[in-house]
């Protein structure tokens, strides 16, 4: 179940060259689980752009994109004040109904996002949260000292080694040999492949990537499971690993 309302820019401030933390104050009862979405009206836009949620309390939202084409890089000049219609209450977002007692947070890119929320979750649940988060570069490192501020324990990947662990999200996982008996994803593609290919622990990965319509309409963000296609927009983002055909 989704609603729709009218929230107003608290702020809007970039965070690294291209992505951008924007917070908005309004309602948020129908938002239910970390790792769900909000789909975005703006002006010019045939169709609503789904932006996943980084956090939020019962009166304010906080949103992180990247500015990749005409939608974001009209939301980088929004100004605190200005109105943004919103459907909230979207997605599926991540379940902490398991028996995990070390979860392993894995992050890549604008899929760090999703994971903040979970984090504060699961610290809040008493669990001991491991954060791992890839970049290309260590000026695209964004929500590192967050992490660190909630009391993670937190390792950075990036793949020119300029920062942190050299290589990818799963070598840092296996040069910092760290011990978890579950795991939460959200990134792209290629790092979720990669990271269901080397874990054999069970989890969840988020496939916001995925993302096109914002309300699966179009298939085109169709994922092939033990149950049949899901469509991401409709049916996740969130899947688990054991459904997953890849």
């Amino acid at each position: 179940m989704y609603k729709k309302g009218i929230y107003k820019i608290l702020t809007n401030e970039p965070l690294t060259d291209a992505v951008w933390r924007m917070t908005l104050a309004g309602d948020t009862q129908w938002i239910s689980a970390p790792g769900q979405f909000v789909n975005i009206a703006l002006e010019g836009k045939y169709l609503r752009r789904p932006i996943s949620i980084c956090d939020y309390d019962d009166r304010s939202i906080a949103l992180i994109y990247k500015v990749v084409g005409g939608g974001t890089e009209q939301m980088s000049r929004m100004l605190p004040g200005e109105t943004l219609d919103l459907l909230t209450g979207l997605g599926n977002g991540f379940s902490t109904k398991n028996d995990a007692r070390r979860p392993l947070l894995v992050g890549g890119g604008v899929g760090v996002p999703p994971l903040y929320n979970l984090a504060k979750k699961l610290l809040a649940e008493g669990k001991p949260v491991q954060v791992v988060l890839g970049f290309n570069t260590a000026s695209e490192v964004f929500y590192e000292e967050e992490f660190r501020a909630l009391g993670c324990e937190v390792a950075v990947s990036t793949v020119d080694g300029s920062r942190g662990v050299g290589g990818f999200v799963t070598t840092a996982i296996a040069e910092r040999g760290l011990d978890f008996d579950y795991f939460y994803a959200c990134g792209p593609l290629p790092m979720l492949h990669a990271l269901y290919n080397a874990v054999e622990q069970d989890g969840q990965l988020s496939f916001e990537e995925r993302m096109g319509c914002g309300f699966g309409a179009c298939m085109g963000c169709s994922c092939k499971t033990k149950y049949g296609y899901k469509r991401i927009c409709k049916e996740g983002p969130v899947l688990t690993k054991d459904e997953i055909i890849w």
